[in-house]
C-alpha cells in the first residue's frame, strides 16, 4: 500500500473527528442530533442502506449527524450505482455524504530471523452515499409512509421484556445509577423518580453496555475505569453510544439533556478525541459489539422460553 492512501487513511481520522470534536466544543452531542428532529414524531431509527438493513458503529453515527444538517427526514441512503440500478438518478448538484467501511490486507514481511510472515493490517475506505430525498426516480416503496407509532405502553413493555431476557441482575434503590463490575450487577434508581419511562429506558441501556464488559461477555477492560481518567472517558463514550444505538432499535427517544455525572466527561471526551484520532472509531465499534450481543441474547432467551 502507498504513502498516498495512507495518508487518505489518516486523513478520514482526522477530518471525522474534527467533525466531531467541533460539535463537543460548542456543547452539541453529535449522537444526539436526530431526537431534535421536529419531523421524526418520536420515528427514531438507524440510518438504513437501501435495501432496508440498518448501518452499524461508526455509520451510525456519521448518517444521523448528516441527516440532522441537511435536513433530511428519510433515514435510507444509497450509492450513486445503486441509484441507478434501480433506474432512478441523483439529482444535479447533490453531494454526497461520507461512510466508512473497515477491512485488512495481508502484508508479507520478515520476523527478524529471516523467515516471512503474514501481517493482517486494518484500513479505513471512505465511500459517499446519498439521502432518498437527493435522488429523483426512485420505486414508490422507498416512499411509503412509516408505519404509525406503536402505543408508548406497549413499546416501553417491549423495553422490559428486551432488558430481561439479558439475564442482567438488575437491582432497584438508591439515588445512583451504576454497572458494578465487582458484584457484576446493574444498580438502578427506582423507576418512579425518572421523569418518564424513556428516561429509564435511556439510563438502563447506558449501564447495560457497561454490563457487557465483564470477561464472560465481549470482555472489554475495565481494570483502569477507577483510576485512569481517560480510560473512564473512552468507557463512558462507548456506553452513551451503546445507549443511543439501543434506543433506537428499541424505538425510544431518550432524554435529550445528558445525566449530570455524564455531562462532565464532555471535556474528558475533547481531551482524547483530540489527541487520539480513532478513538471515536473504536467507540463506535465497541459500542456496536456491545449492542450485538445483547441482542443476540434475545434470540437465546426466546429459545430457552419455547423449550420450557
Amino acid at each position: 500500500m502507498n504513502r498516498k492512501s495512507a495518508g487518505d487513511r489518516s486523513d478520514i481520522y482526522s477530518r471525522i473527528t474534527d467533525r466531531i470534536v467541533a460539535d463537543l466544543e460548542r456543547g452539541v452531542r453529535p449522537w444526539m442530533k436526530p431526537w431534535n428532529v421536529a419531523n421524526t414524531d418520536e420515528r427514531i431509527t438507524r440510518p438504513l442502506r437501501h435495501n432496508g438493513l440498518p448501518y452499524s458503529g461508526m455509520n451510525v453515527l456519521l448518517l444521523w449527524s448528516e441527516g440532522k444538517a441537511r435536513g433530511f427526514s428519510s433515514p435510507m441512503w444509497m450509492t450513486f450505482k445503486q441509484a441507478l440500478e434501480l433506474s432512478a438518478t441523483v439529482r444535479k448538484g447533490e453531494t454526497g455524504s461520507t461512510v466508512v467501511f473497515a477491512s485488512r490486507f495481508t502484508k508479507s514481511e520478515s520476523d527478524g530471523n529471516g523467515n516471512e510472515v503474514d501481517r493482517e493490517i486494518p484500513f479505513l475506505k471512505a465511500y459517499s452515499v446519498f439521502n432518498i430525498e437527493q435522488i429523483d426516480g426512485l420505486p414508490d416503496r422507498y416512499f411509503e409512509q412509516p408505519a404509525p407509532v406503536r402505543d408508548p405502553v406497549k413499546r416501553i413493555e417491549h423495553a422490559d421484556c428486551f432488558f430481561r431476557n439479558t439475564g442482567a441482575l438488575i437491582r432497584h434503590g438508591g439515588s445512583q445509577a451504576y454497572y458494578s463490575p465487582l458484584s457484576d450487577h446493574i444498580q438502578m434508581p427506582p423507576f418512579e423518580t425518572f421523569r418518564d419511562a424513556s428516561g429509564y429506558v435511556a439510563t438502563l441501556s447506558h449501564e447495560a453496555t457497561h454490563w457487557t464488559a465483564h470477561p464472560s461477555r465481549v470482555n472489554r477492560d475495565l481494570s483502569r475505569y477507577a483510576r485512569n481518567k481517560s480510560d473512564r472517558a473512552r468507557e463512558e463514550l462507548i456506553a452513551e453510544l451503546g445507549s443511543c444505538f439501543l434506543c433506537a432499535d428499541l424505538g425510544i427517544v431518550p432524554e435529550l439533556e445528558p445525566r449530570p455525572d455524564h455531562a462532565s466527561y464532555l471535556q474528558s471526551w475533547l481531551r482524547v478525541l483530540s489527541e487520539d484520532k480513532r478513538a471515536i472509531f473504536q467507540a463506535a465499534a465497541h459500542a456496536q459489539r456491545a449492542v450485538s450481543f445483547l441482542h443476540d441474547l434475545q434470540a437465546a432467551a426466546e429459545t430457552a422460553t419455547r423449550a420450557a
